[in-house]
């Protein structure tokens, strides 16, 4: 048997969304969604204590982000297919084009490349230097997600997300984010299948046997994490 997907996200909106999407097509079990909470140190923390308890078939952070390019709209998707921080540390992700080829097979317009996590909401020029960078988005808690599966769980497959809220051209303090979210909100509900087939085609791939297989309930809605 498969173990179950583990989707973390930040917030209870995002929450929302994934819980209320199609999970119909799951593998080993109903997935395990929890929140990590906003900022690098709380999802670090929160990652490595559910990455602790082991048991899972793959990593997905999921969520919402800002686009720092141009040509990214609200509601589209920003696969990562690498996580940097200031720290110039990367994760990189080896999954990342199989889960932007399933959001398209969806009907998703997908986006695939370097997402940044920073410790505070960029804005202005700053987005426009991580672009020349070479960032496609930003977030606040990937890399410290990534970098707790790195110490608990580092042959756990993963992948990172971030569906369009915000663009230079309509950044957060802009009357046109209260649309732009729920277009994003529609989007990430919209991806849960696309999340699921990706998942198992992990599943269907040949992997290290393992000498316990984890229990999981009958359901298909995701488990809350405690």
């Amino acid at each position: 048997m498969s173990a179950p997907l583990l989707v973390l996200c930040a917030l209870r909106p995002e929450a929302w969304a994934l819980r209320g999407g199609d999970w119909s097509g799951a593998v080993g079990g109903p997935p395990v969604l929890a929140r990590t909470g906003m900022g690098r140190r709380t999802a670090g923390r929160r990652a490595g204590a559910l990455l602790d308890v082991g048991g899972y078939g793959a990593l997905l952070v999921a969520g919402f982000g800002a686009a720092v390019g141009p040509g990214v709209r609200p509601g589209e998707v920003i696969v990562a297919d690498r996580v940097t921080d200031a720290e110039g540390r990367v994760h990189p992700l080896a999954t990342a084009p199989a889960l932007a080829t399933a959001l398209e097979e969806a009907g998703l317009r997908a986006h695939l490349g370097t997402h940044r996590t920073a410790d505070h909401v960029v804005r202005g020029a700053e987005r426009a230097r991580l672009h020349a960078e070479g960032a496609l988005a930003v977030d606040m808690e990937a890399a410290a997600v990534l970098a707790a599966r790195a110490e608990h769980a580092p042959e756990l497959p993963a992948a990172v997300l971030r569906v369009v809220v915000d663009t230079p051209e309509r950044e957060l303090i802009r009357p046109g984010t209260l649309p732009a979210g729920f277009r994003a909100w529609r989007a990430l509900r919209a991806a849960v299948p696309a999340l699921t087939a990706w998942h198992r085609q992990l599943a269907a791939a040949p992997r290290p046997p393992t000498t316990t297989e984890p229990s999981t309930p009958p359901s298909t809605l995701p488990q809350e994490a405690s």
